[in-house]
């Protein structure tokens, strides 16, 4: 009979002890380093309730889960999935390229497969698909995300993500128009299911704007805009309309319009300062740096930087940080700074490695124009880059760039071939008038 409480209920620190004694160990031999035996004492005395740190530590060394020693029940295989399934997912989230959590969607894929579990194979191919987009395996995204989707398990309304990635994934590989027609379709499942959900409605009136908007129907992508604002005005949550106004940002940049731009994010800073999300508000700022710095002005560019520096503070990610040091680094080479511009296109390389390919290439081309003599030894990183832009069909941001590196070429005395890089971008800018040039917002 096993030993008990008052309530007859083992509790974890019995169960570790008749575990201990059942494996023939000593508390000497049980512990190890962060889990010492006077640590495993306690927690068997009941002055102590162990970490998940110790519980980990201590499990395999008794031949259990840890979910049995802590609480006295095994986990179900199902169970075992949803929870391997979410740490795969969070793993997902906090990171670009991760290829544990690839080969961990895989196994689990499989095991699903062979248990007959259709969610869980639906999510961990919607895991595949979402690390295939990012790699910029437009094909794979597709076939992995779609047969997520024709699983019918992942809805919309709960798989938001998905349905965005395989929108996403459509246009970067030439297909506008299958994206449309997937996110009409959401949109529709959405007001029908859930017509109290403004926040779910918002978020797919954003993503079929942009895939309107990348098809050229910017009047149709603003009146879908335009009427989920009015919806998100009587809603208390400030993000759904932070998401519309970066929306109208985005479009009016399409339309040559930056000033509009402007003025749509500074309806989103003004939301987000009632907020704690210093993040957001920091991107914010950075959005309205890359806008005026494109636009010719850098001195105002820099005032909004400087504000999304001291917003992101000392814990910022690795892609934010790459982000402001680029932005960072091309209003200093517009004011005529070439070290600070130099040293902070440096700070964002060191960053950006398989990051965003536009972030990349600018980064190069404000390094060459602000060093000059480097030009050569940064050829074949930038040509890497720009190839990127160009595989992802971002014509706008590829012609961005080229004409960048035309003042690089220029300032290093090679007229002919700023001229021949000149003409390239420009055809890049007829291709993709319409789309905007800089950060999606």
């Amino acid at each position: 009979m096993r030993a008990g409480n008052e309530a007859g209920v083992e509790t974890v620190g019995q169960r570790l002890r008749r575990l201990r004694q059942e494996n023939g160990l000593s508390q000497r031999e049980l512990a190890s380093p962060g889990v010492s035996y006077a640590y495993i004492s306690r927690i068997e005395a009941g002055a102590r309730r162990p970490s998940v740190k110790a519980l980990r530590q201590l499990a395999p060394k008794l031949g259990v889960s840890v979910e049995y020693l802590e609480t006295g029940r095994d986990l179900s295989d199902r169970d075992q999935r949803e929870l391997r399934l979410s740490e795969a997912e969070l793993t997902l989230r906090l990171e670009q390229d991760s290829p544990e959590a690839e080969a961990e969607f895989a196994a689990l894929l499989a095991e699903a497969q062979a248990a007959g579990d259709a969610e869980a194979a639906a999510r961990a191919r919607a895991g595949l698909g979402e690390l295939a987009d990012r790699r910029g395996d437009f094909a794979t995204a597709i076939e992995e995300l779609e047969q997520a989707r024709a699983a019918g398990v992942l809805s919309p309304l709960t798989h938001a993500d998905l349905y965005a990635t395989l929108a996403r994934a459509y246009s970067a590989s030439g297909q506008p128009r299958r994206a449309v027609e997937l996110l009409e379709d959401c949109f529709s499942q959405v007001q029908a299911q859930a017509p109290e959900d403004v926040s779910a409605e918002v978020r797919f009136a954003t993503y079929l704007s942009y895939a309107l908007s990348d098809l050229g129907e910017l009047e149709r992508a603003r009146v879908v805009v335009r009427q989920a604002l009015g919806r998100a005005q009587k809603t208390p949550d400030p993000y759904s309309r932070v998401r519309l106004y970066w929306s109208l940002a985005r479009l009016s940049l399409m339309e040559g319009k930056p000033r509009s731009a402007l003025r749509q994010i500074q309806r989103a800073i003004g939301l987000l300062e009632a907020t704690e999300d210093t993040r957001q508000l920091a991107r914010a700022h950075l959005s309205s740096g890359e806008i005026l710095t494109d636009d010719g002005d850098p001195e105002q560019a820099q005032t909004h930087l400087e504000l999304a520096e001291k917003l992101l503070g000392d814990h910022a990610d690795a892609a934010d940080l790459a982000w402001l040091y680029s932005e960072q680094a091309r209003a200093s080479l517009l004011v005529g700074e070439d070290d600070a511009a130099e040293r902070l296109a440096r700070q964002a390389l060191s960053l950006l490695a398989g990051g965003d390919p536009l972030k990349r290439a600018r980064a190069y081309a404000t390094l060459a124009e602000a060093r000059p003599e480097e030009i050569d030894a940064l050829q074949a990183e930038f040509a890497q880059a720009l190839e990127v832009l160009e595989a992802e069909r971002r014509w706008p941001a590829a012609a961005s760039v080229l004409r960048t590196w035309s003042r690089a070429l220029r300032r290093a005395g090679r007229e002919q071939a700023a001229l021949d890089v000149l003409d390239r971008a420009a055809a890049y800018g007829v291709r993709g008038s319409g789309q905007p040039a800089g950060e999606r917002l």
